[in-house]
């Protein structure tokens, strides 16, 4: 029964658009009323009606280590004590920013934030000003945050959602990204091309994870890296999912790339609300008070998140054979599952990346958002609801990835096979 977290739904639909304050949670792309989440811990999350979900949707992919990690809760609630914010430096944000410099040597600077959304406007803004130029080019699935400049052909809700481009961002800001598809790097060699002296930057998610997980192709990052590098525009690499999500640092099949900016999220806050961007320090040198570039926030480095990004991070670096423990459940799971999917014959396509995946209800293969599209997404409404009323949480999209976190046991993958056969058994 889902009785409570129906009136809930309704009482905030009077109250807040569409009942949710982000628009994927709103379970319109796979039908039924969302269901409002009492308390979390390791893998699980329960509802207000006491229903209880394997869940791998994990705060949409920051909860690595699971929920309620007990050294997450212990540094939030040590720092509480002392203060939550201070509007001033403090000796946290110092130390999370060395390291995550150390774990990523391209970098030489890092600014905190407060969501990846503003990270990715500061670093296109950072590029736009470095360069003296307006164009930005992304690719078609790639979501980087709502900002004006880069919703168009975006990923995550605004391809579940349908929603091609965004009223109230201004056509001539519009005309200034130039969108393509991902992995053509043909495409990118024809718009330096024609447009080489005008862009500023090329902005890309290293390993796509907002049209469903879609990695590069052999070569497309190098590619990206020359050609930027040719005409003098900056690379920009959203790694807000991928940061310390694949391994510690940043996405691991760059082959040495390294970008001029590079943004992150999620992880680096173990669950609360964080952003940073980080660069080659001329770039980042031109961020006030150092240079004429305006960036600021209210909770910018907030203590919270510092110490919650602190404690996530320590766990990892002092473990780091643990995301080959999250890549040989992921491994398993997608395996079973689709020899589950083989034998009821329904033609799916799984893309897995370490501890992310997402099942494509397709043939396959899914190599863009063209093909990602090719997705039966009534399908996938069914399944989803499926494998909600059979105990598990996926994310309530085709075009989202599911994580694993450190929380997932065998216990928890044996229930998830499970609740598949079963799902796929009323389909």
């Amino acid at each position: 029964m889902k009785e409570r977290s129906q009136a809930l739904f309704a009482q905030a639909a009077k109250l807040i658009p569409g009942g949710v304050n982000s628009p994927v949670r709103a379970f319109k792309a796979v039908g039924g009323a969302p269901v409002f989440i009492n308390a979390g811990r390791g893998a699980r999350i329960c509802d207000v009606d006491g229903n209880e979900y394997i869940d791998y949707v994990m705060s949409w992919g920051p909860l690595i280590l699971g929920h309620a990690h007990p050294a997450v809760v212990a540094a939030i609630s040590a720092q509480a004590e002392k203060g939550s914010s201070f509007g001033a430096p403090t000796p946290l944000e110092v130390e999370l920013a060395g390291m995550i410099l150390d774990a990523f040597p391209a970098l030489e600077m890092l600014r905190m934030m407060s969501s990846g959304t503003e990270a990715v406007m500061t670093a296109v803004r950072l590029a736009r000003a470095f360069t003296g130029r307006d164009r930005i080019v992304k690719f078609a699935g790639c979501y980087h945050g709502h900002s004006d400049s880069l919703l168009a052909r975006a990923g995550s809700g605004v391809a579940t959602l349908g929603i091609p481009d965004s009223p109230g961002v201004p056509g001539s800001l519009a005309e200034l990204t130039i969108t393509l598809p991902f992995n053509d790097s043909g495409a990118v060699a024809a718009v330096f091309a024609k447009h080489g002296p005008e862009i500023a930057a090329v902005i890309v998610e290293p390993a796509a994870g907002n049209m469903g997980v879609v990695p590069p192709q052999p070569g497309f990052l190098s590619r990206l890296r020359e050609l930027t590098r040719a005409h003098g525009s900056l690379l920009i690499f959203d790694e807000v999912i991928t940061g310390f999500r694949l391994a510690w640092g940043g996405y691991p099949g760059g082959g040495g790339i390294d970008p001029d900016l590079a943004c992150l999220g999620k992880i680096i806050g173990g669950g609360l609300p964080v952003g940073a961007v980080g660069g080659k320090r001329a770039v980042m040198e031109q961020l006030a008070p150092l240079g004429p570039v305006y960036q600021a926030g209210t909770l910018s480095g907030n203590p919270l998140a510092m110490a919650a990004g602190l404690a996530t991070l320590t766990i990892l670096r002092e473990g780091m054979e643990c995301y080959e423990a999250m890549k040989r459940y992921a491994f398993s799971l997608c395996e079973e599952m689709q020899g589950l999917f083989r034998r009821k014959g329904i033609p799916v396509t799984i893309n897995r990346l370490g501890s992310m995946f997402t099942i494509f209800f397709t043939a396959g293969p899914v190599c863009d958002l063209e093909t990602a599209r090719r997705s039966d997404t009534e399908l996938f409404a069914r399944f989803f609801r499926g494998m909600m009323s059979n105990g598990v949480n996926p994310p309530p999209s085709q075009f989202e990835a599911w994580f694993v976190s450190l929380a997932h046991d065998l216990l928890d993958a044996e229930k998830t096979l499970e609740a598949c056969a079963r799902t796929l058994e009323t389909m």
